[in-house]
């Protein structure tokens, strides 16, 4: 069975930092792309970080130079390491994996989602 399973939301002051993990069983993260979306409320949903199967990553403007997207390939688990947070960061974050190696297309596989709620 394909499954993702998010960890380490919470809540932050502004300026803090969070580091989310992604939990994959039924498949080998090492072998396709994974990556990070969002949704706020009220807000469409936003990708916010890719990593390919050959490690390439790419982030959304808004999250770039302030997040980064590892992968753990014994592990078999990606994380979201989250710097400098903002109010506007807050937002359910969900992991998602590719159906192939690259970061293109739609995903193929969400995780629950983890909230993550920047406030003082």
């Amino acid at each position: 069975q394909l499954e993702l399973v998010e960890s380490g939301g919470g809540l932050v002051q502004p300026g803090g930092s969070l580091r989310l993990s992604c939990a994959a069983s039924g498949f080998s993260v090492v072998n396709y792309a994974m990556g990070w979306f969002r949704q706020a409320p009220g807000k469409e949903r936003e990708g916010v970080s890719c990593i390919t199967s050959g490690g390439i990553t790419n982030y959304a403007d808004s999250v770039k130079g302030r997040f980064t997207i590892s992968r753990d390939n014994a592990k078999n688990t990606v994380y979201l390491q989250m710097n400098s947070l903002e109010p506007e960061d807050t937002a359910v974050y969900y992991c998602v994996g590719y159906s192939w190696r690259l970061c293109l297309g739609s995903p193929k596989l969400r995780g629950q989602g983890t909230q993550v709620t920047v406030s003082s």
